[in-house]
């Protein structure tokens, strides 16, 4: 049986991969926090991806790695940098230094949200980010290819949407990818042989989708679930979509800029923005001081 290693084991979507992978494999799980629930078959290692000591730690004797750590979600850039860059490379490196040459990435759909949602997309569009999270995912997918290409490894990159038990909104009618189908499509990253560098998305068979998904259904890929079953009550709850970045772009309320809807940077006080906003004005009053006594 492969021991396969899982980062971000403590993350939703991690949690929802260890009930759906039980018994396949040998899970060894890492986060930086505490996975306390053991199941047979699992391990855990607390690790720091941000630290190569700790990355290469963990890569060490394990098959293929499942990239689920870092940050999942907009945050500020020296939070997105550590986490998901130099995070990221970390655990890429160590694996290439441990003799790992199966990399399974969980890049995301906001590495191309400001694609319209009147247009449907590939996996090979160029990349859009929506977001700073979004420039990090292109990161992701650009240093998988070059590792694919340089170094000869295996890389799989899944542009997932969003994993759930169901979609929740009208926007997740077109991204959703149930915990199952999430499931298979990591296994065809784990099991399809001679892979070299791949895109696919993850969603499952969603009838709203805004990607034409083929690259993985070419490599074998079959969702079982559809969103469209939970299409009727959602739409009924929620209104018609605006006019607002959120509903035009793919990329949704990541699409939103800091100045507009959303008023400071994700993950950071109001307070200490204000801070920030009132130094330039007293760095500008301390100068025209200075300049009058020189007088």
């Amino acid at each position: 049986m492969k021991t396969i290693l899982m980062t971000g084991a403590a993350g939703r979507i991690g949690t929802f991969m260890r009930a759906e992978l039980a018994g396949k494999y040998k899970l060894r799980l890492s986060d930086i926090k505490p996975v306390k629930d053991l199941k047979p078959g699992e391990t855990f290692m607390r690790a720091d991806i941000s630290n190569l000591k700790d990355a290469l730690r963990i890569t060490k004797g394990v098959d293929a790695v499942v990239h689920f750590g870092g940050q999942s979600g907009e945050h500020d850039w020296e939070h997105i940098l550590q986490a998901n860059i130099i995070g990221f490379h970390n655990t890429l490196e160590a694996a290439r230094r441990n003799g790992v040459k199966r990399f399974l990435v969980a890049t995301s759909n906001h590495a191309v949200g400001f694609y319209p949602v009147t247009q449907t997309i590939d996996h090979r569009v160029y990349p859009k980010p929506d977001s700073r999270y979004g420039v990090s995912k292109v990161f992701n997918e650009a240093l998988s290819s070059l590792y694919a290409d340089r170094y000869g490894m295996e890389m799989f990159c899944m542009r997932i949407g969003n994993v759930n038990s169901a979609p929740i909104d009208r926007r997740r009618l077109a991204i959703w990818i149930s915990a199952r189908d999430m499931a298979q499509l990591v296994i065809l990253g784990l099991e399809r042989p001679k892979l070299h560098f791949e895109i696919v998305y993850g969603i499952s068979d969603n009838a709203r989708a805004w990607f034409d998904n083929t690259n993985a259904y070419r490599m074998g890929y079959q969702p079982r679930d559809r969103s469209e079953t939970y299409a009727a009550e959602i739409l009924q709850r929620e209104g018609p979509p605006g006019n607002t970045p959120a509903d035009i772009f793919q990329g949704g309320g990541h699409c939103m800029s800091e100045g507009g809807t959303r008023s400071r940077l994700a993950g950071e006080p109001a307070a200490a923005k204000r801070k920030v906003a009132k130094k330039p004005v007293k760095k500008r009053a301390a100068t025209v001081r200075k300049k009058r006594t020189s007088r």
